[in-house]
């Protein structure tokens, strides 16, 4: 399966494997439902949520990271630094994201990451709202 520049979500969606759509769909209604006033769209080929900024985004292993070898679907908080540590998303060795892989939709704890997602979105009040040129 190659993969190109999805014009949308849809399209993006459609191109998955089944086992990683189904862990996608999963995310992104856990993410849409609990931060309403997102804006979600695609950036490097995958689903990014913003309000002020980047909040998270959802990069499947079948959608390449440059050379990063991937297996499951990894769920990114774009400011994860500034989370509370307690593992369930890990820095790794990166400085700013924190992210979770997830392997099945069993795998998912849908309070836990809707916690996350408030504390993420308590982070992305505290910065001031960025005019980018795709904004209108």
């Amino acid at each position: 399966m190659q993969h190109s520049n999805f014009k949308s979500v849809s399209e993006f969606l459609d191109y998955l494997p089944e086992g990683e759509l189904a862990i996608v769909n999963a995310l992104r209604e856990i993410v849409l439902e609990s931060i309403p006033d997102v804006t979600e769209r695609l950036s490097y080929n995958v689903p990014y949520y913003y309000r002020h900024r980047r909040i998270c985004f959802i990069w499947p292993s079948s959608i390449p990271w440059g050379k990063v070898e991937m297996n499951g679907v990894l769920l990114g908080i774009c400011e994860g630094d500034l989370l509370r540590e307690d593992h369930y998303f890990s820095l790794a060795d990166r400085k700013k994201v924190a992210a979770r892989t997830f392997f099945s939709t069993s795998d998912i704890d849908e309070d836990l990451i809707r916690y996350y997602l408030v504390e993420a979105v308590k982070i992305d009040n505290t910065f001031s709202p960025i005019k980018r040129k795709y904004d209108t």
